[in-house]
């Protein structure tokens, strides 16, 4: 029996995973989508190369500070299927999956930013965390919201392609993981048809050129673009443990064991991309 974990992820800069960069004229470097609402993802195999590339260095300076072996709980080879041999591997004690969105922010003109939603992506995290909550009905709104009054006296929020009906109000409050501070007033929970237009909508964009070596004037042919799930995006994902013991921030800070720890996700990090703050729960 595995033992049930979880890592919540809030970008604190925009996030991109998916395709690399490249100088092919108008090429857009796309991230990785989730096949049924179409929203971002960060795969299984990105978050667990992260943690494993942080603990590899980390557990080579230990070994070169003391001069010791590492304790088991704090060893990268350990936890992550490896071998003294890099080509003996063995099956890894700790699993990740991919992670999912669970709110995004959107601008919205008057708010300025609301936190969007879909019961599938919200049924996901009931299942990781086990919440016992009914899942929210779509077009349900925080009972604080502040959006325009219409005549019939319900709400509408304004986006940049359209508007959207407020149906329903409700506490969303306790769909907001822990530790994470984003305001419980600003939530909307949206159909799961809807989710797709609204995460385009709200996805960062930047158009990029590459200049000439002796002067700065754009390469012919070297026009490219790249899209990032926006700053503020929340996301979840499960992790199996074949065993307790798994404390990979305290390996990587000797201090004290973090709850929270900054970690660098996918790619473009040189120009300011994948910051995120991530905190672990669950029977670690």
């Amino acid at each position: 029996m595995y033992k049930k974990a979880y890592g919540i992820i809030e970008t604190k800069a925009p996030l991109h995973v998916g395709a690399s960069s490249g100088e092919e004229t108008g090429n857009l470097n796309l991230i990785f989508r989730d096949q049924f609402t179409q929203t971002g993802i960060i795969p299984g195999s990105s978050v667990r190369g992260r943690f494993r590339a942080d603990m590899r260095r980390k557990r080579l300076q230990w070994q070169q500070e003391k001069q010791d072996k590492l304790p088991i709980e704090y060893d990268e080879n350990h936890w992550y299927g490896l071998g003294s041999d890099a080509s003996d591997t063995t099956e890894a004690l700790v699993k990740f999956e991919y992670a999912s969105i669970v709110w995004l922010p959107v601008f919205c003109p008057g708010q300025p930013i609301v936190w969007i939603s879909c019961p599938r992506l919200l049924q996901r995290y009931q299942q990781i965390r086990e919440i016992n909550e009914s899942i929210p009905k779509p077009y349900t709104a925080s009972a604080n919201l502040k959006g325009r009054n219409i005549q019939d006296k319900s709400q509408i929020l304004f986006f940049n392609l359209g508007f959207l009906e407020i149906e329903n109000n409700a506490d969303l409050s306790p769909w907001i993981p822990d530790k994470i501070s984003i305001p419980k007033d600003n939530l909307v929970v949206v159909d799961n048809n809807d989710m797709a237009l609204i995460h385009d909508m709200a996805l960062y964009r930047q158009s990029r050129v590459k200049l000439q070596d002796d002067m700065k004037k754009v390469d012919t042919g070297a026009f490219f673009n790249v899209e990032a799930l926006p700053e503020g995006t929340i996301l979840v994902f499960p992790i199996a443990l074949k065993e307790r013991g798994w404390q990979p921030f305290k390996l990587l800070d000797k201090q004290e064991n973090k709850q929270i720890y900054p970690l660098y996700f996918g790619g473009l990090e040189s120009i300011g991309f994948g910051r995120c703050d991530v905190t672990l729960g669950g029977d670690i």
